[in-house]
């Protein structure tokens, strides 16, 4: 219970406990791996706000160097590109 947040009671930080671990393993898997699409299509639709001019493979790279880093979008796509760039 040392990771409750500070604005959630001990009963409401024990029903989200007990929910959660109902869900089971594949359940919980299966829940953060549905955040992790969202926040990455979050990501997405974020850059071609920013950008309503660059192409759909400018942008999937930008959301990819945002995401993963510029040390590893270098080793994959050379140099990185930042948005000014």
């Amino acid at each position: 219970m040392d990771m409750m947040p500070r604005d959630t009671t001990d009963e409401a930080w024990a029903e989200q406990i007990r929910g959660l671990r109902s869900l089971g393993v594949a359940g919980r898997a299966a829940m953060t791996f549905d955040l992790s699409d969202n926040v990455r299509q979050i990501v997405l639709d974020g850059v071609r706000h920013r950008h309503p001019d660059w192409d759909e493979t400018r942008i999937r790279r930008e959301v990819f160097r945002l995401v993963y880093g510029d040390p590893l979008y270098n080793e994959v796509f050379g140099r990185s590109r930042t948005c000014d760039g």
